[in-house]
């Protein structure tokens, strides 16, 4: 008897402990999924790898970003190359584009994971990255979508789905163990950092600042005091050499134009490559390539050195790649020059300026055109005293950004349209973007003051559903409905997005009447300061680089 019964004891212990090591896995993996948007794909991909449902949270995080590596690198492999120039064929070049850049990123990501110890400022750089990753690929179904793309067309299509729930997955998993709570970085408060001061630059030795080089009141430190003043003096015909170049219409500098300057520049310089444009008019479209770092684009001021060009969405091109200039080249500065779209209300989408360059900054700069003026896309990035003109979503996109003593001006629009500043694109609540909206102007343009009771302007829409703006101790205007806000299509978004404003002033910052949707608050200083450059951005990491005049908290 019992000789029968030891081997039914063992298998009964057997069970036990393989029933309780099944217990330990679920709530292992469960735990682990719990901020993800859904949560049954994350636990499903856990499960589905024997290996990532028993390790560890860095473990089970690499495991996942490896997965959608490999997910997003067989999308561009299936995406078929095109020469075309019909907007269909753009829109298949944009997704080629934008998978290039989401394995980049991604791989970008699983590179800071794998250093042995994950810091907080780590952390949100793997953030940064993975938000852009899955901003690409939402971008390239939008591109599909707005050319009437047949989707069933391409094989690579269906895949788009499950590629962007793994990198979801992968946000939340890196959201839950390294970041918490709002995912900002509270580094520091009400810095200010103005031209004139010598910057503060952290040791190169730091690692994360090595690649931006010392900079001294605006310029690199090892460009030459003779330089410095000819570039500031807004010299003409003067032939620089080294790492500043001239950009001359009339033949005087290195180059005529500002795309031959921009090819001349080496890949991956972990030097600043300063490209002084003179006075004038260029009709061209630049393109920064995420092979070119570093690049500062100097001009002779607003409205003396211009970037034009007049693509549109009626005229055959993608929202995406209509942009008179577009930089995905990281650590970008642009100064001291207006960027362009001359298309007008009556052809619709129409970008003069597209940005996907990490940590880019754009000082004293003009930016005029109707709708959809300016594609903050992704990454990180920073706007200061610059003028931002358009019509209708005239900034949007699914950066991280801020903009800060800027004057946003609204323009005529066509006939029953309406003005609305911002069209915020956050598709994930654990992505660390949003639009912040510190200290600046909101106001009108002057073709619009005479007809201005004709077109209602509002603050923003929802264009997806976690969209996050935010409008903080600004000015303004009479023109804005009291409203404030303005709902995109029903009631798509209005619980999930989040809008915020504080302590502003002017004719249209009244609260008592704007709307009352979930996710709109009135802010207190506790909520403000998780939208400032030194939380949202962590600018005091990366911003005394560039020289540029920043206020780190609240006014």
């Amino acid at each position: 008897m019992v000789e029968l019964m030891a081997p039914k004891k063992l298998i009964l212990i057997l069970l036990i402990l393989v029933s309780f090591c099944r217990s330990k896995c679920v709530t292992r993996v469960e735990s682990a999924c719990e901020l993800a948007p859904d949560r049954k794909f994350c636990e499903s991909s856990l499960y589905g790898n024997s290996a990532s449902s028993q390790q560890g949270p860095k473990g089970m995080s690499e495991t996942a970003i490896k997965k959608s590596i490999a997910e997003a690198t067989r999308i561009r492999q299936l995406i078929p190359s095109t020469s075309g120039h019909s907007q269909q064929s753009r829109a298949l070049q944009d997704c080629s584009q934008l998978y290039d850049l989401a394995v980049d990123h991604l791989t970008d990501g699983l590179s800071e994971l794998s250093e042995n110890s994950v810091k907080l400022r780590q952390a949100v750089d793997i953030q940064s990255f993975l938000s852009a990753a899955l901003t690409y690929q939402v971008t390239c179904l939008d591109c599909l979508k707005e050319a009437n793309v047949n989707l069933r067309s391409y094989s690579f299509t269906d895949r788009i789905s499950n590629s962007s729930r793994s990198v979801s997955s992968c946000l939340a998993l890196v959201r839950k163990y390294w970041i918490g709570g709002t995912g900002s970085v509270k580094t520091s408060v009400n810095n200010r950092h103005p031209l004139s001061d010598a910057p503060q630059v952290p040791s190169v030795a730091d690692g994360f600042l090595s690649q931006y080089g010392s900079m001294d009141n605006g310029f690199p430190s090892w460009v030459s005091r003779g330089v410095r003043i000819l570039l500031l003096q807004t010299a003409r015909g003067v032939s620089l050499t080294g790492n500043v170049v001239t950009v001359a219409q009339n033949g005087s500098g290195n180059f005529t134009t500002i795309t031959d300057a921009i090819n001349a520049a080496p890949n991956k310089s972990a030097d600043r490559f300063v490209i002084y444009v003179t006075g004038g008019v260029y009709e061209e479209y630049v393109a920064i390539p995420k092979s070119k770092y570093n690049i500062m684009l100097i001009g002779d001021g607003i409205n003396v050195t211009v970037i034009t060009g007049n693509r549109s969405v009626v005229d055959g091109w993608t929202t995406f790649n209509s942009a008179t200039l577009s930089t995905v080249g990281k650590g970008f500065i642009a100064r001291d020059l207006t960027i362009e779209n001359t298309a007008g209300a009556v052809k619709h989408q129409a970008v003069a300026l597209r940005v996907g360059a990490d940590l880019s900054v754009f000082y004293r700069c003009s930016l005029k055109g109707y709708q959809d003026t300016l594609y903050t896309h992704s990454l990180r990035q920073f706007y200061r005293e610059c003028e931002i003109y358009g019509t209708v979503d005239f900034i949007f996109g699914n950066s991280a950004v801020v903009f800060q003593d800027c004057t946003l001006l609204a323009c005529k629009p066509m006939d029953n349209q309406q003005n609305l500043y911002t069209a915020q694109g956050r598709t994930d609540p654990n992505q660390n973007t949003g639009i912040s909206i510190q200290n600046c102007n909101v106001t009108a343009a002057s073709d619009l003051v005479p007809v201005i009771s004709s077109f209602p302007t509002y603050l923003g829409r929802p264009w997806k559903e976690y969209s996050r703006t935010v409008y903080m101790q600004s000015y303004l205007d009479s023109l804005i409905q009291p409203a404030g806000w303005s709902a995109w299509s029903g009631d798509f978004a209005l619980s999930t997005l989040y809008y915020g404003e504080y302590d502003n002033s002017g004719p249209g910052a009244g609260t008592s009447q704007r709307i009352t949707w979930a996710g709109y608050h009135v802010m207190n200083i506790t909520d403000a300061q998780n939208f400032t450059v030194s939380s949202f951005i962590s600018g005091d990491s990366w911003l005394p680089a560039t020289s540029v005049t920043y206020d780190g908290g609240l006014s």
